[in-house]
């Protein structure tokens, strides 16, 4: 499945927990047997910004939230059939991104990146066909993650 495409709510029962504030809160806790075995996890400063790119962009649906209710520490976005996890952290360190990529298959990479610098990202090129049969275009999210945006390469 590639980015944008939907998931369900089902097997995520509610739970009550306690925050560090000691009042409790109503929590989601995901139905963990879905996940996949690595789950890419983006540490940022503007957890708003970050949420409101991978959505726009990918279509991104958030299925996890932590705490339910005000400011999020944790949240998980469903793209495609991958999890993304997004947890802010003030203190986060700025500067050089981390050596890793986020690879991710697009129905249309020209379309996708087209939308990439009005959602606050910075496109690094356009789109290269790789003798591997991908077409990739690089592009940073607004933190200065790198993301390459993928799809096979249409039949010509």
């Amino acid at each position: 499945m590639r980015a944008g495409g939907g998931s369900s709510d089902e097997g995520v029962p509610p739970m009550s927990s306690a925050s560090p504030d000691g009042l409790s809160r109503e929590t989601t806790v995901p139905d963990r047997s879905a996940m996949s075995t690595i789950q890419p996890v983006i540490i940022t400063t503007g957890l708003d910004v970050l949420l409101g790119f991978y959505t726009k962009l990918l279509g991104a649906e958030e299925i996890f939230r932590e705490p339910a209710q005000g400011p999020a520490f944790y949240v998980g976005l469903r793209v495609g059939d991958s999890e993304l996890g997004l947890v802010a952290r003030p203190d986060a360190p700025t500067g050089a991104a981390p050596r890793v990529v986020l690879s991710i298959a697009v129905d249309d990479v020209e379309e996708t990146l087209g939308r990439v610098a009005a959602l606050g990202g910075s496109v690094g090129g356009g789109p290269n066909d790789m003798p591997w049969g991908l077409r990739v275009a690089h592009v940073k999210d607004p933190e200065g993650n790198a993301v390459n945006l993928t799809q096979p390469i249409p039949a010509r």
